[in-house]
């Protein structure tokens, strides 16, 4: 007996894991809070429905998450068999240089703005 409750245990981590860990948008048929409190309550069928009806497996079967790239090169993990992402371009500006440009492009703006609404008084002379 020890040994069905060590895998109702084991099978309820594992869930638990999946849940959280899983994209908001690969959970199916429920939201995911809803999915963790089956899965906490009634542990063997709410495990059991998780993996078969709560979440979304990828094309090819049964897949395991995947770490992002930086915490896996922290790690050690890196994989080479993985297919080679290609990574977004960095902003090298600072948070300082970011907000300095959109208060340009906001004024910008508002210069087009007051330019169009003078011509289309001109207009109406």
């Amino acid at each position: 007996m020890p040994f069905v409750s060590i895998l109702i245990v084991a099978l309820m981590v594992g869930a638990l894991i999946d849940v959280i860990m899983r994209d908001e948008s690969q959970v199916k048929r429920l939201p995911k809070m809803v999915w963790v409190i089956l899965v906490v309550l009634i542990p063997l069928i709410g495990s059991i429905l998780w993996f078969t009806l709560g979440r979304e497996y990828g094309d090819g079967g049964v897949s395991l998450p995947r770490m992002p790239r930086r915490e896996a090169r922290a790690n050690g993990a890196a994989h080479a068999s993985a297919p080679a992402r290609q990574a977004a371009p960095a902003d090298a500006r600072t948070t300082e240089q970011q907000i300095a440009d959109l208060d340009r492009e906001i004024e910008e703006w508002r210069l087009r703005e007051e330019i169009a609404k003078r011509r289309r008084e001109d207009d109406a002379r």
